[in-house]
C-alpha cells in the first residue's frame, strides 16, 4: 500500500467506527428518550439525530458524489435551532434516513480511489484549490468524523 492508500484507509475506517458507535448509541435510545434534552436547555436527541442526517446528506453534494436526498431537513436541523420548529419529522423516519444516507455515503466512499480523496470538494473553486490543496474531500471526511463523534458524546448523555 502507498502512503496515500494507508492514510485514506485510516480516515475511512475512523469514519466507519464513529458511525458504528453512533448507531450503537441510537440503538440504546427509544424514540421517546430522543425527545429529551441531552442536558437542561440543550438540544434534544431528536434534533441531534435530524441534524446528523441533514449534515451527512449535505456531504453528498459537498463531496461531489450526488445531490442531497433530504434537502427539506436543512432548514429544520441546520438553519434553525432546536425547539424553534414545532413540526419535526417522526423519529422513525429520521432513523431510516440516518441509515440510508450513511449506507449511501459508505458505498460512494468504497468506490473512490485514494487519489479521488485528494481532489477538491464542491465549496472551493478549481482556481482556489490550486492555492489550497488541503481543502479536499478527505479533509471534509475528517471534519465530519469529528462532528459525528462530538454529537455522539452529547447523545450519550441520554443513555441510562
Amino acid at each position: 500500500m502507498t502512503n496515500e492508500e494507508i492514510f485514506v484507509k485510516m480516515a475511512v475506517d475512523s469514519w466507519q467506527q464513529q458511525i458504528n458507535a453512533t448507531n450503537s448509541t441510537f440503538d440504546k435510545l427509544s424514540d421517546e428518550r430522543l425527545m429529551d434534552e441531552v442536558s437542561p436547555s440543550k438540544n434534544r436527541g431528536i434534533y441531534l439525530l435530524g441534524h446528523l442526517v441533514a449534515v451527512h446528506d449535505r456531504m453528498l453534494p459537498l463531496l461531489r458524489l450526488e445531490e442531497a436526498n433530504y434537502p427539506e431537513l436543512t432548514p429544520i436541523f441546520i438553519e434553525a435551532p432546536d425547539k424553534t420548529i414545532a413540526d419535526l419529522p417522526p423519529v422513525s423516519q429520521l432513523r431510516e434516513q440516518w441509515n440510508a444516507v450513511n449506507e449511501k455515503l459508505q458505498n460512494h466512499f468504497n468506490s473512490l480511489s485514494p487519489s479521488d480523496w485528494f481532489t477538491r470538494h464542491a465549496n472551493i473553486s478549481e482556481e482556489d484549490f490550486i492555492k489550497e490543496p488541503h481543502r479536499n474531500r478527505l479533509n471534509v471526511l475528517l471534519s465530519r468524523t469529528n462532528h459525528v463523534a462530538n454529537h455522539r458524546g452529547q447523545l450519550a448523555m441520554l443513555v441510562k
